[in-house]
């Protein structure tokens, strides 16, 4: 956190500000793999139950993403895409930015243990105080692995949703926080080289800044190729049927072929950054299609509609 204060606030923050505070364009990304995770795990939940869940989920996600925020307050004032932010832009007290935060996060975790159960429970605070503190306080400013590493914050969510219905982590949800884990670099990556200025004028050493384009390039097209088999992986291993695999085959093999020429660049001016803007845009749709497949097939494997994996009465 930087030592400059944030503009005074000349006005009562409204709560457009402290919606805005829980980044709900990300809060969508997590509402919805928490809720895949939910389906798509082996048995039942009474609906009212898996709502307190998504709760509970969203409400921890909302709170660490204040806290990023609250923390990041001078930062993001720097930066263009961030300094209309409620904190940068003055509408809002920091105090108010971190209470908030604060508030949200712990009731969240209490919501989830008393509600759901203290396992998924504790997963929930592990995530929060991952994003919250291990990432944006710790990792970010200080090295350029910080969304490697950080990656695991957005991975949450769907094993904790399976959680919530399983009471137990197996080797299922921990791929789908694989999946989550792996795919957030070439995601990130190729939004941080065409934003890489407002990372530079701050001084956060994002890859792309610290390293420079080429290595970044390089780094995107490796992890794409470790993303691929670990996306089939449930598939592999009896977990899904051919439904989720081919889904998985086929959006795995599109990522490859789009990381390849962003890879293989070595440099491009920030305004000419085609390929590198469809990637990142196909990343995010490649998740939320790769996730709603595999609810879509646990559907279908409950209607009798096609066959169970090999091992799922192992995995489950």
């Amino acid at each position: 956190m930087q030592n400059a204060a944030t503009p005074t606030t000349t006005m009562p923050a409204e709560w457009r500000d402290f919606f805005t505070l829980t980044k709900p364009r990300v809060m969508t990304l997590v509402i919805f793999t928490g809720i895949c995770g939910l389906l798509a795990a082996p048995g039942s939940i009474h609906p009212v139950l898996g709502f307190t869940a998504i709760l509970a989920i969203s409400m921890g996600a909302g709170g660490s993403a204040a806290l990023n925020h609250w923390w990041e307050a001078d930062l993001d004032k720097g930066m263009k895409r961030t300094a209309k932010r409620p904190l940068p832009s003055g509408r809002m007290r920091r105090e108010d930015a971190r209470d908030f935060g604060v508030f949200l996060s712990a009731v969240s975790v209490v919501l989830m243990g008393v509600a759901i159960g203290w396992l998924a429970a504790a997963t929930l605070a592990i995530a929060i105080v991952y994003y919250a503190v291990v990432y944006t306080m710790w990792l970010k400013p200080r090295t350029p692995q910080n969304i490697v590493i950080g990656g695991g914050s957005g991975a949450f969510p769907p094993l904790i949703g399976w959680v919530a219905v399983t009471g137990e982590i197996t080797a299922m949800p921990v791929l789908l926080f694989a999946i989550i884990f792996f795919w957030t670099p070439p995601h990130f990556w190729a939004l941080a080289l065409f934003v890489k200025s407002d990372y530079a004028k701050v001084g956060i050493p994002m890859l792309p800044v610290v390293a420079g384009e080429k290595t970044t390039r390089q780094h995107i097209l490796v992890y794409t190729f470790v993303l691929a088999p670990i996306a089939i992986a449930p598939w592999a291993i009896g977990g899904t049927s051919w439904v989720y695999g081919s889904v998985a085959v086929v959006l795995s093999a599109l990522f490859v072929l789009l990381a390849i020429p962003v890879g293989l660049r070595e440099r491009a001016e920030e305004d000419s950054m085609r390929e590198e803007k469809v990637l990142f845009k196909f990343s995010i749709y490649y998740l939320f299609a790769l996730f709603a497949a595999l609810v879509a097939d646990r559907v279908l494997a409950a209607n009798g509609l096609i066959g169970p994996g090999m091992l799922e009465g192992v995995l489950a």
